[in-house]
């Protein structure tokens, strides 16, 4: 190795470190995303501290999930973790209403996390790990990193443990604070579960990617093959037009 070869190495790790980081951010909405993943939680178990009022509180939730998703359309964002938000609410306020409990607002939402922490777990044991399918068309490798990149799906298969492996623990705290904590305290307990799992998780899969090999292009591979089929007619044209 030169000494000009190893900033040029330090350089395209710091890339792909980059690279990493962006998609990350795409894929799990960033500062923005968690902020509107905790605010109607957050409104609803505030409200409900302070005067019990199932009606008052799912109501104010709900409609801080229609506003983040307006404002989001508004300014021509994407509106796919807003739009999330609105469903995973929607379902609770339903469920409390039906039911007359207001624990039953995070039920749904805990039944969710539950499944996904078991998908993640499931999909690996499979040979599909479902962050890859999550980061896979971010990446714009598809799956390409299950049969062409090995080193890649390794990270992808580490990457989804440490996600099941969190969101299944979470499981472990919330279920049994279901069924014997009051509502104000289940509330609190899942605000402050919120986010420090969530970004345990992020941290985990950037470090697993960031040592995995790059991702490989399969859009750039296809416009490549495009190009190059439409020269192969070009010259067969002209071979054509000389004889």
């Amino acid at each position: 190795m030169t000494s000009l070869d190893k900033p040029t190495e330090e350089t395209s790790a710091d890339d792909a470190r980059a690279v990493t980081e962006a998609a990350l951010f795409e894929a799990f909405g960033g500062v923005r995303g968690m902020i509107e993943t905790v605010l109607p939680g957050l409104l609803f178990v505030t409200i409900y501290t302070i005067n019990k009022d199932l009606h008052l509180s799912a109501i104010a939730a709900l409609a801080v999930s229609v506003v983040l998703v307006v404002v989001r359309l508004v300014t021509k964002d994407t509106v796919k973790h807003a739009f999330s938000g609105v469903f995973g609410v929607a379902f609770g306020v339903v469920f409390a209403m039906m039911t007359g409990n207001a624990k039953d607002f995070y039920l749904p939402g805990m039944l969710y996390t539950l499944g996904l922490g078991l998908a993640y777990i499931i999909t690996t044991l499979c040979g599909v790990p479902l962050i890859g399918l999550i980061l896979g068309p971010v990446f714009k490798e598809n799956l390409s990193w299950r049969t062409r990149n090995p080193g890649r799906k390794k990270a992808y298969a580490k990457a989804s443990y440490a996600w099941g492996a969190i969101l299944l623990a979470k499981c472990a705290i919330l279920f049994p604070l279901y069924w014997w904590a009051d509502t104000t305290q289940l509330g609190w307990v899942l605000v402050a579960l919120k986010i420090p799992p969530f970004l345990l998780a992020v941290w985990l899969t950037w470090v697993f990617l960031a040592k995995a090999p790059a991702p490989i292009d399969v859009f750039a591979e296809m416009e490549a093959e495009e190009k190059a089929a439409e020269e192969r007619e070009r010259e067969a044209a002209a071979r054509s037009a000389e004889q």
